[in-house]
């Protein structure tokens, strides 16, 4: 029998179901068993079978608090969540990295020679794979190829952030085979940020990444992103009765990226007529006291993206000291403000390009009729299209989900706990 279905027999029977339930819970860890096993699989049909295998994971994220406030350097609370993408990966001594993803056609081939941005790569995920390598070697670290079959269930669109769990996965992948897990899980989530800024194209912030890469639930503060400051605090919903869940509101994503950049571009046309480079160097006095002659500089749209950030970046502060004190009941009231905040001034709840398609509004809707006065409900991530996230009490969770379902499909509220490791070597 060769190695790889030697693994793969081990994981069917068993063998590495406890060391699984680390990451996946007891109740998890037999269907990640098999999941793995299917994977391995994947990879033998792919690449081979006598190969030194190694199990990579890295989770999504779900965004808790600060709504488009991380690229203009402000603070926000995340969570890595249990739904992840795991790689099964083998080094090579080609130096080329070749990838499949189970989800999609075709297979990323890169060739480690040149690293340099390819213009004819932009938003794909092969611009990611060598935008994270060249970052690497810039910052002085090792890179060597390697073959990869991965499978996700942090799916596209699913508002989890399957870009920055994809991209933390390749960094995880690079930091275990060839430089000994030395490459700390911010410097991880640095790395990927950069590759999808400046070879995918995307103007990010750095909180997707982050979340993915350091897990658990975390308050983050990015008044200095070379240097995040980042603290930990120990909540859990179910603690509390409360179930974290995601609607997916099955919305069209394709040629939203110019509303997504209209967040970032516009709030920096402010912070520059303020004579800074982010609204974090700024302050809600300064912008008052000059509102009115920044309105025909900047226009309506982005002083009101500025009111937002200043709202919402004191109110994670808040939110994170009412979870310290165990006040859920305040931390719920300011989500729901966060949520208003971002339809009213943010503006990212749909797009002015297609007024019709309004999911998110909608999704909110229901969900304040139904949790009025029980749970909270915000728009989730970066908006447009997507997601909402509500905190719904456990006796109102089925009544809550299928009202949901019977608007936007089966399946599309998803019911997540908090997952404690971020980007990880598996086994």
């Amino acid at each position: 029998m060769n190695r790889i279905a030697a693994l793969t027999a081990d994981l069917k029977q068993g063998r590495y179901t406890a060391a699984l339930a680390s990451l996946y819970g007891e109740e998890g860890a037999t269907a990640a068993a098999e999941r793995y096993a299917g994977i391995a699989e994947g990879f033998q049909a792919l690449f081979g079978a006598d190969k030194e295998l190694h199990f990579f994971s890295a989770p999504g994220r779900t965004e808790i608090g600060g709504n488009h406030t991380d690229h203009q350097h402000g603070r926000v609370l995340c969570a890595a969540v249990n739904l992840d993408i795991v790689a099964a990966a083998a080094a090579s001594q080609q130096p080329v990295i070749r990838l499949k993803s189970a989800e999609f056609e075709g297979m990323d081939e890169i060739d480690l020679n040149d690293l340099s941005v390819q213009e004819q790569e932009r938003e794909s995920s092969a611009a990611v794979i060598r935008g994270i390598c060249a970052r690497m070697v810039q910052l002085g670290y090792r890179i060597g190829g390697f073959d990869a079959f991965t499978a996700s269930q942090v799916l596209k669109g699913s508002g989890l952030s399957s870009s920055a769990a994809f991209e933390v996965l390749v960094v995880t992948i690079l930091n275990h085979l060839y430089n000994e897990g030395k490459i700390s899980p911010v410097e991880a989530a640095q790395i990927s940020q950069y590759a999808e800024n400046v070879y995918f194209g995307k103007p990010s912030g750095l909180m997707d990444q982050t979340a993915s890469s350091v897990g658990g639930f975390v308050a983050i503060d990015f008044n200095d992103p070379t240097h995040p400051v980042l603290e930990k605090i120990a909540f859990d919903p179910a603690e509390k009765g409360y179930h974290l869940c995601i609607v997916d509101t099955g919305g069209n994503h394709a040629d939203l990226t110019a509303d997504y950049a209209s967040a970032p571009t516009e709030m920096r046309a402010v912070a520059e007529a303020l004579g800074k480079t982010v609204l974090r160097e700024c302050s809600y006095d300064m912008l008052m006291s000059r509102i009115g002659e920044l309105r025909a500089q900047v226009g309506d749209r982005a002083l009101l993206r500025a009111i937002h950030f200043f709202g919402d970046n004191d109110r994670v502060a808040r939110q994170a000291q009412a979870l310290k004190e165990g006040d859920f009941a305040a931390f719920m009231q300011m989500a729901i403000e966060s949520g208003r905040s971002s339809f009213m001034y943010l503006q990212n709840v749909y797009s002015c390009a297609n007024p019709q398609e309004q999911g998110l509004s909608l999704a909110l809707a229901l969900s304040e009729r139904l949790l009025q006065g029980r749970g909270a409900w915000r728009v989730h991530g970066g908006g447009f299209a997507g997601t909402i996230q509500a905190f719904v009490p456990d006796d109102l969770l089925e009544e809550y989900r299928s009202t949901i379902e019977a608007v936007f499909g089966q399946r599309h509220c998803y019911v997540l706990s908090i997952r404690q490791q971020g980007g990880t070597q598996v086994l």
